[in-house]
């Protein structure tokens, strides 16, 4: 079965609001859905979905009530997620971090009790859609173990970077490990091997099994300077907001623990810097330089993959077809109708 961005976006909208999620917070989750599926990141879109299904099915996700802005001043914030889905929660705390770096020039949001909120990259997005540059990090339960040791404690801990521009798409966003946690679940569900430098297995060793590495551990990106980005992140996204830390995250990858990671939202406006002209001009000036030296921009990629699959959709795999099948049926949902 395919899907495209319209039917995804009722499909999972439907699905919730079904579940008693309230709309609003439903159609945030959907939105972010599409963007991780139409940006190629299936691993966190349609695919990560049905671990939302189980975490409201045990009580991990709360369907009820709204974030507490638990510390404020004109700068910073602190949000208690209350457990909320962590697409809300996340885009909730995005948006207060716009709002003050309009006001301020820098805006910047940590939350805690939250859940997975998907793509890093589709909150950066949202700053700087409103002129702002948007700066996302978040923990993860452990994946990584630690420089010369064999044990996971700290998370494939994503980062996300998001430039205004008028014209062109700028954007990074990326784990901290070689490859997404999400990437193995995927690769694992599908009956395929991972590549070769992606993960080790309990034992320490290499491995191309993705339930090997799995239980074992990830490799970070860049050796010791991957390593070195994931330990601080998980710093500035643990004790800093009042999240877990190192072994105490968990409910990111799994469903049946509550989620306890971190996240940290900053949003800058070049307006309150250099003003917006000059960060503009300069910003296009240096992306000249780099494709007349037939260099890529940070971005292209997610343009090519949004312009193919706002085209053409995207397939789901059969293991996944069956498993929100099941949950459609459950909920009297003919999901043949939303066939793209």
């Amino acid at each position: 079965m395919k899907l495209n961005a319209k039917n995804e976006r009722k499909l999972v909208t439907e699905i919730l609001m079904k579940l008693g999620t309230q709309e609003n917070q439903a159609d945030i989750v959907a939105q972010a859905t599409v963007d991780a599926d139409l940006k190629g990141f299936t691993s966190h879109g349609i695919g990560r979905f049905s671990q939302y299904i189980k975490g409201l099915e045990n009580g991990n996700i709360n369907l009820k009530g709204d974030i507490d802005i638990e510390k404020e001043t004109e700068a910073m914030a602190l949000i208690n997620g209350n457990s909320l889905f962590g697409q809300y929660v996340a885009r909730k705390a995005m948006d207060l971090a716009i709002e003050k770096a309009k006001k301020v020039g820098i805006g910047a949001v940590g939350t805690h009790n939250g859940n997975h909120f998907g793509v890093t990259g589709y909150y950066s997005d949202l700053a700087s859609r409103e002129g702002c540059v948007g700066i996302v990090i978040a923990n993860t339960e452990p994946a990584i173990a630690p420089f010369g040791g064999k044990k996971p404690m700290i998370g494939t801990n994503p980062i996300a970077i998001g430039v205004p521009n008028d014209d062109t798409y700028i954007a990074l966003d990326m784990a901290t490990s070689v490859a997404a946690r999400g990437k193995l679940l995927e690769a694992k569900r599908k009956g395929k091997e991972i590549p070769e430098g992606l993960a080790l297995d309990k034992d320490g060793k290499p491995t191309t099994d993705p339930t090997a590495g799995i239980e074992g551990s990830l490799l970070p990106f860049g050796g010791f300077k991957g390593y070195g980005l994931a330990f601080l992140i998980e710093i500035l996204t643990g004790p800093l907001v009042g999240a877990g830390v190192g072994s105490e995250v968990t409910g990111t990858a799994s469903y049946d623990e509550d989620c306890t990671k971190g996240d940290l939202f900053i949003a800058i406006d070049p307006a309150k810097f250099v003003g917006e002209k000059q960060f503009n001009d300069e910003t296009d000036k240096f992306l000249d330089e780099v494709r007349e030296d037939n260099g890529v921009i940070p971005g292209s990629l997610e343009v090519e993959r949004v312009k193919n699959n706002l085209a053409n959709g995207w397939e789901l795999d059969p293991v996944l077809f069956d498993t929100l099948k099941d949950i459609c049926d459950g909920l009297d949902i003919d999901i043949e109708s939303y066939s793209a």
